[in-house]
């Protein structure tokens, strides 16, 4: 009768293929793990050294500047994030910043209430993005076209309801969203932190998070697990109009006018952000720290570069190269993980 018990040569051979097993899989997840956290270690090693060669970087007035210089960013990357993950985006989101300021100084000019005025900006805001859902999730609209031409579209309503000019803001309450602190903090950082919060909680523990993640992973077999594509598609895109107006209403609280002209490129900088943090353009992956990270590597650059007197034109060329690196960086990401 033939032994199937195994010879002690053939047990070493196993433990030592078990072995390099371990260690190649203990390898590749320190690996995956560098990759996730570079742009973080980056950023720390890059905000250390600007605190000790750059003047006036590290002081308390300087800080506080940086976060509210990124406050309108934050907001929106907060949304962008979830239009992203189900590989969707939105071009319209500028426009939307500078409709609801305006829309909102409009009312309260005529009205002075602050309730009308903010719920109108609001409800544009939530109208503007439900109306980007549809087309592109119902009516099977490519995102891209979709959001340009809601981008041409509100910015020239926004240039009409002004008759092109700025429409100014008087009144103390409105004013006090901008101008306003709590705990020696401005208003716009407290609520850019609790945008953060929310959608870091939305993303991360809730149903809403992971449909949205699977969506942009495979939306087909989305559909078919039960979840419904079109109708979540339709409520990333309201979430994104409504927090993009909670951004236009701060920042024309913040200005005292609502410009028609504000926020012309916005939102390239609020996906060079959101990709530069990890979120992936191809749709399925989202990291709401690795968000903030980019959204405060974006805010840095230009912060640094307005303490050293760069030039403006300049800073568009920085601008432009953060963008391409975000973009290089999400391929080189997508490459890594498919192999």
């Amino acid at each position: 009768m033939t032994s199937l018990s195994s010879t002690p040569a053939e047990d070493t051979a196993t433990a030592v293929v078990q072995n390099h097993a371990a260690g190649d899989s203990a390898q590749t997840r320190r690996n995956r793990w560098l990759v996730d956290q570079s742009m973080s270690i980056g950023y720390a090693i890059l905000f250390v050294l600007l605190a000790f060669t750059v003047e006036n970087f590290f002081s308390t007035a300087n800080i506080v500047g940086l976060m509210l210089s990124v406050a309108q960013i934050g907001m929106v990357a907060c949304t962008m994030m979830m239009c992203l993950a189900s590989r969707d985006f939105d071009l319209s989101v500028g426009s939307t910043i500078a409709f609801s300021g305006v829309l909102g100084a409009i009312i309260l000019e005529h009205t002075q209430s602050v309730t009308l005025a903010v719920g109108g900006g609001l409800l544009a805001g939530a109208l503007i993005g439900a109306g980007n859902g549809v087309l592109i999730a119902y009516m099977r609209v490519n995102a891209l076209i979709a959001t340009l031409a809601t981008m041409l579209m509100v910015r020239g309503l926004a240039f009409i309801v002004s008759k092109g000019q700025a429409v100014g803001i008087a009144n103390d309450s409105f004013i006090s969203f901008g101008d306003g602190r709590l705990f020696g903090l401005p208003y716009p950082v407290l609520v850019v932190a609790i945008c953060f919060i929310v959608f870091g909680v939305l993303l991360n523990h809730t149903v809403f998070g992971r449909n949205t993640l699977a969506i942009g992973g495979n939306p087909d077999a989305a559909r078919l697990a039960g979840i419904k594509v079109e109708r979540l598609r339709v409520w990333i895109f309201l979430l994104q109009g409504l927090v993009t107006a909670v951004a236009g209403l701060i920042l024309a609280s913040r200005i005292t006018s609502g410009q028609p002209n504000s926020a012309q490129g916005f939102e390239l900088d609020v996906i060079s952000a959101c990709v530069l943090g990890g979120v992936s353009l191809q749709g399925g992956k989202a990291r709401i720290f690795g968000v903030l990270i980019g959204v405060l590597i974006m805010g840095t650059v230009e912060n640094v570069m307005n303490l050293m007197n760069v030039d403006a034109f300049y800073q568009y060329l920085m601008r432009g190269f953060i963008l391409l690196a975000a973009v290089l960086l999400d391929q080189l990401k997508s490459r890594s993980t498919r192999g």
